[in-house]
């Protein structure tokens, strides 16, 4: 069979590019969590590896460091007994040295000038010593075994030589056992860097495998599933993603909602249209009453582009596209101008007007849009207000005490406006709902109306990152914006809003 050389290994994956001919090699492996394991293993394995390769360093050093220490001290002893006494006296406390060493660890050898031993345990001077002052380890034969040694030599005056050493077999067996043990540990080491990884291979899989299951019973159509908390670090993505699907549901839901509420209630106008057109086509006798249908037919057409326009209006204000018209605004003139357009109308409708309005700051935002949200709060006011009764508009900046220097300064970090009726209000359930679009309270399903008006309110105050409240009162419904006094946004900086 003819061999085919052209074939690449089956772990490797090699790809050329058209353009460059240069190939790339490509990592085989796909699976995330294969990989995150291998590298938890690879990098826990380098680590110990090189903990106990630095625990073997100093033990061996450290063992050579006092046997280096021992023959230093030695050797400056038997100096002063040659400086003492001369050779009967080195040689002398050489035989002494070598009677009272129980280990029989010592070596020491004092040749003269013409290289003859006068003392020590060697049989004679060692060829690979060449250098004076110098350290040396060698392989000795004593006895019937060879065994390790350090030595070093010295020079004596006259030509005398002085050779001091030690059999370090005893750290060469020590350094055995030191590196016996830690190739044992490497070896647990690998084992629970093996187990390790797959431990982690397997929560990261179970991680992935939950976030895994959510996604596909949410791309399934069940935007209920949430992906399970284990109290681990993990728990910041799953609640991230749990928030992102709330979100979600909230929105499919408002869809829904909204579907459901513009078929409800452009159903009835667009049905009385047509019916009061189709009788004015059959019965009209006169072109006075077929004018007359015309009229209501348009009027019910009107209502139903009103809705759509509101719409509109409260989709653009909650994407942020009327973002880009803010401008530093005056709410003192705007109060003053809405109060007084909605204080002929409340006459008219039998009632009074009531303002209470602090001399505001400046507020960065969409004056149309402010406009038309206090518009809305006025226009709802008076609508559900019985006759004889009040409307309170009442306007003052909120204050916060910040230190400056020794002194404590109040500025400025708010707006609230409050509208104030007296009407019938709402419960606590209508209230939680009051923002929802074509949501209208069980008393006001009599009244005139789409449902979009708080709705759209909602959407400028979110526009200027305010907070409606609405709050029930006794009697009536207290519905205030609560406006931070934002920074103003340009090309290169940010300044802060002055006041």
């Amino acid at each position: 069979m003819k061999k085919d050389k052209k074939a690449p290994r089956r772990w490797l994956q090699w790809r050329r590019g058209d353009a460059s001919k240069v190939g790339r090699w490509h990592w085989p492996i796909r699976s995330a969590g294969i990989n995150f394991a291998l590298g938890y293993g690879v990098l826990f394995l380098i680590s110990a590896t090189l903990f106990l390769s630095f625990i073997w360093w100093s033990s061996t050093n450290l063992l050579t460091q006092h046997v280096r220490a021992f023959i230093e001290t030695d050797a400056q002893e038997l100096t002063q007994r040659w400086n003492y006494g001369g050779p009967p006296a080195l040689s002398s406390a050489i035989t002494d040295r070598l009677e009272q060493n129980i280990d029989d660890d010592a070596l020491y050898l004092l040749i003269d000038r013409h290289g003859r031993r006068l003392a020590g345990n060697l049989p004679g001077w060692p060829v690979a010593i060449t250098k004076m002052d110098h350290f040396y380890e060698l392989t000795i034969r004593r006895y019937t075994f060879s065994t390790p040694a350090q030595f070093k030599a010295y020079h004596l005056t006259h030509g005398f030589k002085l050779i001091v050493g030690h059999d370090i077999r005893g750290r060469a067996l020590l350094s055995t056992v030191i590196t016996r043990t830690l190739i044992w540990c490497a070896v647990m080491i690998a084992l629970l860097a093996i187990g390790g990884a797959l431990v982690v291979r397997n929560l990261f899989r179970r991680i992935v495998g939950s976030i895994a299951r959510t996604a596909s019973a949410v791309a399934s159509g069940d935007l209920n599933h949430r992906i399970a908390l284990t109290g681990s670090e993990t728990d910041l993505v799953a609640e991230t993603v749990n928030t992102m699907l709330d979100r979600i549901n909230r929105l499919m839901e408002g869809v829904r909602q909204v579907s459901n509420a513009i078929a409800h209630d452009l159903r009835t106008p667009i049905t009385r249209a047509r019916n009061q057109l189709e009788e004015a086509l059959f019965s009209a006798s006169s072109p006075d009453e077929l004018r007359l249908a015309a009229e209501k037919a348009i009027g019910d057409l009107d209502h139903i582009t009103g809705i759509f326009e509101a719409l509109l209006r409260i989709a653009q204000i909650e994407a942020g596209a009327r973002r880009s018209a803010f401008t530093m605004v005056d709410l003192n003139q705007l109060l003053t101008n809405i109060a007084e357009l909605y204080e002929a109308s409340a006459e008219e409708a039998g009632l009074s007007l009531h303002m209470d309005i602090s001399p505001l700051p400046l507020l960065y935002g969409d004056e149309r849009m402010l406009q038309q949200a206090l518009a809305n709060l006025l226009d709802n006011a008076i609508k559900f207000s019985p006759p004889h009764s009040a409307l309170f508009l009442t306007a003052h900046p909120v204050t916060a005490i910040t230190p400056r220097g020794h002194t404590a300064h109040t500025a400025p970090t708010g707006i609230e406006i409050s509208v104030q009726d007296q009407g019938p209000g709402m419960n606590e359930a209508d209230i939680l709902r009051a923002h929802e679009r074509f949501f209208r309270a069980e008393s006001a399903r009599h009244t005139p109306g789409s449902g979009l008006g708080l709705s759209l309110v909602q959407a400028v105050t979110s526009l200027h990152h305010g907070r409606l409240t609405l709050t029930r009162m006794d009697p009536g419904l207290q519905v205030t914006l609560s406006l931070p006094l934002i920074q103003q946004e340009t090309d290169r900086t940010k300044t802060v809003v002055p006041l």
